[in-house]
């Protein structure tokens, strides 16, 4: 029983009995021990916004391994997505392109509750408790696995090449670390599975895999689930499926234009201020000539 004295208090201050309520409801909350075992790692945030990233197909990701760089880079960053790049990694496979859906995994250095807590979780969700281990079993047709280690290179390491020729065989395009590998040599054999990593390293892992497809980081982009990946030896970039229909379609056009920049260059019969870029006249006259390809 509330005293007379208390009533008329709480009636001066509705938002005590707010606040109160609130409290009462966020204590009441109980996660599903299930969600432990959910084989992705649950985030709210990606909950929310997964429902608007949309899918990538085979047909586009064919498309994009037949762009330049920049022209990608250019329609993404019209788009809305200024960090969209990062370009401080070494690869594996020199002259060899990567392109396909992101994986996500995020390592954190290791302590001891938190290897029995990861350990426990293992067993729940019936995957192994080596997270490069994991990868090679759970990696889709198509996928670019991409590990957040903090960017560490001696602590950094992910793998090594009997899990990367594990995920290879699954069906892995390559792999990006905002971290490191060891193997380098046995890496550098594996034609069509380029290693993208901020260095290179003997020793074996020492952080622990905790998160699996959740929002991670490489430098300064953030890398969600599903997202777009294509990656050289200039630079990797990821993007939301959602705006990879009019990323290709800016991207074609541009890289087209330029073609036929390069084209009139090498003619050398106009002037290079005329030429780069396309002054009026010449822009119009490759229009024309654009129109009738159609």
């Amino acid at each position: 029983m509330v005293s007379t004295d208390a009533a008329e208090e709480l009636v001066r201050h509705p938002g005590v009995i707010l606040g109160l309520i609130a409290a009462a409801s966020f204590a009441q909350v109980v996660p599903d021990p299930k969600l432990r075992a959910n084989r992705n790692t649950y985030s709210p945030v990606l909950e929310v916004i997964k429902p608007t990233l949309g899918k990538v197909t085979d047909e586009q990701l064919e498309k994009l391994k037949n762009l330049q760089l920049e022209p990608i880079w250019q329609a993404v960053q019209a788009l809305g997505y200024r960090n969209c790049h990062f370009s401080g990694l070494k690869t594996s496979r020199p002259g060899e392109r990567l392109v396909g859906r992101a994986l996500t995994i995020r390592y954190l250095p290791a302590r001891p509750d938190l290897a029995e807590a990861m350990l426990t979780l293992a067993k729940e969700g019936d995957w192994p408790r080596a997270y490069n281990v994991r990868a090679a079993e759970e990696v889709k047709p198509g996928d670019v696995i991409v590990v957040d280690l903090g960017g560490e290179i001696s602590d950094g390491i992910f793998f090594g090449d009997v899990s990367a020729i594990g995920a290879q065989t699954a069906g892995a395009q390559g792999v990006i670390l905002y971290g490191s590998s060891r193997d380098l040599q046995e890496l550098q054999k594996m034609p069509g599975f380029p290693v993208f990593a901020m260095g290179w390293d003997p020793k074996p892992a020492v952080q622990l895999g905790v998160d699996w497809n959740v929002p991670i980081r490489v430098g300064n982009v953030t890398v969600l689930p599903g997202d777009v990946v294509v990656a050289n030896d200039e630079a990797a970039m990821f993007f939301p499926a959602k705006i990879v229909g009019e990323v290709i379609e800016r991207a074609t056009a541009t890289q087209d234009q330029e073609m036929y920049e390069r084209q009139l260059t090498r003619e050398k019969k106009h002037r290079f201020r005329d030429v780069y870029p396309l002054s009026p006249e010449l822009k119009k006259q490759y229009e024309a000539e654009k129109a009738k390809e159609k």
